[in-house]
């Protein structure tokens, strides 16, 4: 143990007001800088709205396939007519892509987190502070305000689509036991800057009838609700512990009938299941004319061939990752030789009943860095926002070769010439 470098670590962190340095008990910010040039950083972030463009036009493609075909991308049967529903012009506020950077300066798409991203507030405000600390310039400068901006133009957006009189009631929920998604949240609820209450998910009353409608514990109707990081894989299962009552479903049916609006919108998470890269990289393939040359161009050079079975691996030997349509963390991910020896899998089985989904198996780049036990060799995944559209803030995730909930989060600063 470092002593001397851990307390400059706390001493510094604990500067920054309502953040986790420290998750679940273990060193998780570090006072460490990965520096890169901004010409890698402009690479991400066109990479970064490439990419965007890609899922928003499939996004209206998948709209209009059957249940059938939804379903075989691993969508839960219950969430079909809530994803097709278009609640708002904008797909997604609020994503993150997480990308592998290659040696020759290529990058490649490991995942869209489109619907319930976290890591937002270490990227767009704590790394700023640890640039500042380093005496670097900060890639992200400049981009919370952006944040702020779309967040509350996506939440008067959505106020509109109810078409009701006087002011709206916002609420941002998130479980409130949870300290990275509690403060995630809050931390989105400052920075739009609007009228609005923090209700914890487990307080929110869900009503049927002449009431229909999600209320706060007073009793007030919500008309817009933003629960930046409850998946809507997890909502379409929630039941009320006393009655059994479906009481995620009942929501989903409040929004279908205008009686509330959400955020992320529905569309968001119609792009979240890895099902959908299954499906670009099958179009792509076979050479569809759905997609431009130019976009054919784009996700040839920014994704992995992905399938819904491993057959083309196994046949061509090539190394694959098997991971869940809906997963998080790292959870249940393994990494898997042609032969079908499993090389690396993650401990954790929390979405073996998600839908498969394999993925040419890419290496991370590793890279030192300075934790609390010294200098450590970690696996770096570049995590980079698009913000309605618009490239946001980058940075990295360092850990294991499969990257967990055990990961640090490594601030990234700008290389000048």
């Amino acid at each position: 143990m470092d002593t001397f470098h851990r307390e400059q670590r706390v001493s510094f962190y604990e500067g920054i007001s309502d953040f986790w340095h420290d998750l679940f008990g273990m060193e998780y910010a570090l006072l460490d800088i990965k520096k890169e040039s901004r010409e890698v950083v402009s690479g991400i972030r066109d990479a970064s709205e490439k990419v965007y463009k890609v899922y928003r036009k499939t996004a209206d493609l998948l709209r209009e396939l059957s249940d059938e075909s939804l379903l075989e991308l691993g969508f839960p049967e219950e969430s079909l007519s809530y994803i097709r529903f278009k609640s708002i012009p904008q797909e997604c506020i609020v994503g993150r892509f997480d990308f592998v950077l290659g040696n020759d300066g290529g990058v490649k798409l490991l995942e869209f987190n489109s619907d319930t991203p976290t890591f937002i507030k270490e990227l767009f405000h704590v790394n700023g502070k640890v640039c500042d600390h380093f005496s670097c310039a900060d890639p992200n400068a400049g981009l919370e305000e952006q944040l702020g901006l779309e967040v509350r133009r996506a939440l008067l957006a959505s106020w509109k689509t109810l078409e009701r009189g006087g002011s709206p009631k916002i609420v941002f929920s998130s479980h409130s036991d949870h300290e990275e998604d509690y403060l995630t949240t809050r931390y989105l609820q400052a920075l739009a800057g609007v009228p609005s209450e923090f209700v914890s998910l487990d307080q929110l009353q869900v009503r049927s009838g002449r009431e229909a409608g999600v209320y706060t514990p007073s009793g007030e109707r919500i008309d817009v609700l933003y629960r930046p990081t409850y998946p809507v894989e997890h909502l379409v299962d929630d039941a009320d512990p006393e009655t059994g009552e479906k009481v995620g479903l009942d929501l989903i049916k409040l929004v279908l009938d205008g009686k509330l609006a959400v955020l992320n919108p529905p569309s968001a998470f119609l792009m979240q299941s890895k099902g959908v890269q299954a499906l670009i990289w099958g179009l792509h393939e076979a050479g569809s004319e759905f997609y431009t040359e130019e976009e054919h161009e784009w996700i040839s050079s920014f994704f992995l061939p992905t399938y819904l079975d491993p057959d083309v691996f196994e046949a061509s030997g090539v190394t694959y990752v098997q991971k869940p349509a809906f997963g998080r963390e790292g959870d249940t991910v393994k990494i898997i030789e042609a032969s079908g020896k499993v090389v690396l899998q993650d401990p954790k089985e929390t979405y073996k009943e998600s839908l498969p989904v394999y993925q040419e198996y890419i290496e991370l780049p590793r890279h030192g860095i300075r934790t609390d036990e010294g200098i450590v060799e970690a696996s770096l995944m570049a995590g980079s926002f698009v913000i309605n559209g618009c490239a946001g803030a980058v940075g990295y995730r360092a850990g294991n070769a499969i990257t967990d909930n055990e990961s640090y989060f490594l601030p990234i600063g700008v290389e000048e010439d």
